[in-house]
């Protein structure tokens, strides 16, 4: 099987320089992440954006889509900012003949303490075992897009 991996940028993608939080989205992790990981996948990356998620618009998720949908690819995990991975899941939901999941992380994946590789592992497993359409691997669990929240007080995905 083989899986395309987005990216579009957000926590997972960010390095922070100062105390201060100021960041930027740099390069992806992906590839490390799987390499560190061990991964024995067929796969490449692609990066689509380098964006935290409340600067993607519905341009952008409409190019994502197009790109997704013009694809050869069945299979594909999409690295996203958690803010808006919910309007973006529900962008690409009806796409047929593709299995999509996005995810991301709380903290970046730079950092030493980190969910995002945790959540990329559960991308990967997820995006080989759902049927076409669009979800969101995180927090340990894997989330339709149409059933699907995120709780910024509690700091999770739920659902709903």
């Amino acid at each position: 099987m083989y899986i395309r991996f987005v990216t579009t940028g957000g926590t997972i993608d960010k390095i922070y320089f100062d105390a201060l939080s100021r960041f930027e989205v740099g390069d992806s992790p992906i590839a490390a992440i799987l390499a560190e990981g061990l991964a024995h996948i067929d796969y490449d990356v692609y990066s689509m954006f380098r964006k935290d998620s409340l600067e993607l618009t519905d341009k952008d998720r409409q190019a994502l889509r197009e790109y997704i949908a013009g694809e050869d690819a069945a299979h594909f995990v999409i690295s996203h900012g958690t803010d808006s991975m919910v309007e973006t899941a529900k962008t690409l939901a009806d796409i047929p003949d593709k299995r999509m999941v996005l995810t991301g992380s709380l903290s970046p994946a730079r950092f030493k303490t980190t969910d995002a590789i945790f959540n990329v592992g559960m991308a990967v497993a997820a995006v080989q075992l759902v049927p076409p359409g669009a979800y969101i691997a995180m927090n340990g669990q894997v989330f339709a897009a149409d059933r699907v929240k995120k709780n910024r007080a509690a700091n999770r995905f739920e659902e709903i």
